[in-house]
């Protein structure tokens, strides 16, 4: 870093889960870096989804730094993931064209449930495996697979946390944290939103909000995406020694099958 910026500024890890974003600071200039991001960065930033990609450059080493505008801003409550622009954001993604190319371009295909189905059990070790909840919801993933079709394809984020929403200061909203992006069907998405944020009874005013009509049929494809993406989880965060999270998503598999049970 220090080739590109010299002793007049003060580079900081930015935290995260990969361990590659920095944050540079000179007085009163800031960027957010990351190291080897992917060219999928650029249209993002261009969507206005993530914050304005000032410069990409190449270091003698071959990794290539990606600087952004550094946004004054709070990452949303659990209470503002109810708000419109929420779901306002989510489905100018899902609706991208530019998206949806540059992903094609970068080598993804769409993702179908079945892929999805035989890669988290491929990822999951023997004591994750062994697990009688784990087995359940793989049962229930096996047994619901021919109910979860959907011909829709689009760029998912995969991870809509709280944590990845940013609001800046002057009011505008950001998805960040795109390293998990995939081309699948929306209701990967919409479903980890709703059933972590979004009291039941308001599913079909949100999705209103979103801009499509509450049907059995999604309810079963979010159902079954967020039990795959609990398993997904749990794994990642045990690989990662992040116990307390590992815990958490056990915590909200076993309120999956609570409910699948009812």
């Amino acid at each position: 870093m220090e080739q590109i910026f010299g002793q007049d500024w003060e580079i900081t890890p930015a935290g995260g889960a990969t361990g590659e974003a920095f944050i540079a600071r000179n007085e009163d200039q800031q960027l957010f870096l990351k190291r080897n991001s992917s060219p999928f960065l650029a249209v993002l930033s261009a969507e206005g989804i993530v914050p304005k990609l000032i410069w990409t450059k190449r270091l003698e080493s071959g990794d290539v730094i990606t600087a952004q505008r550094w946004m004054d801003g709070r990452e949303l409550t659990h209470d503002e993931m109810n708000q419109e622009k929420v779901a306002h954001l989510l489905r100018k993604i899902h609706q991208s064209r530019p998206l949806l190319t540059m992903l094609k371009r970068l080598g993804k295909a769409p993702l179908k449930p079945e892929q999805i189905f035989e890669h988290t059990k491929a990822i999951l070790d023997g004591e994750v495996l062994s697990d009688e909840r784990v087995q359940k919801a793989l049962a229930i993933l096996q047994e619901m697979l021919p109910d979860v079709y959907c011909d829709e394809a689009v760029v998912c984020h995969c991870d809509v946390n709280h944590n990845n929403w940013l609001l800046s200061e002057d009011g505008h909203l950001y998805l960040i944290d795109w390293d998990g992006a995939m081309i699948a069907d929306p209701a990967i998405d919409l479903g980890m939103l709703l059933h972590s944020y979004i009291a039941k009874n308001e599913w079909s005013s949100w999705l209103e909000k979103y801009g499509i009509g509450d049907s059995e049929s999604l309810r079963k494809r979010m159902e079954w995406y967020v039990i795959s993406q609990c398993l997904s989880f749990i794994q990642w965060h045990k690989l990662k020694k992040r116990f307390e999270e590992m815990n958490h998503w056990y915590r909200k598999l076993e309120k999956m099958l609570e409910n699948h049970q009812e």
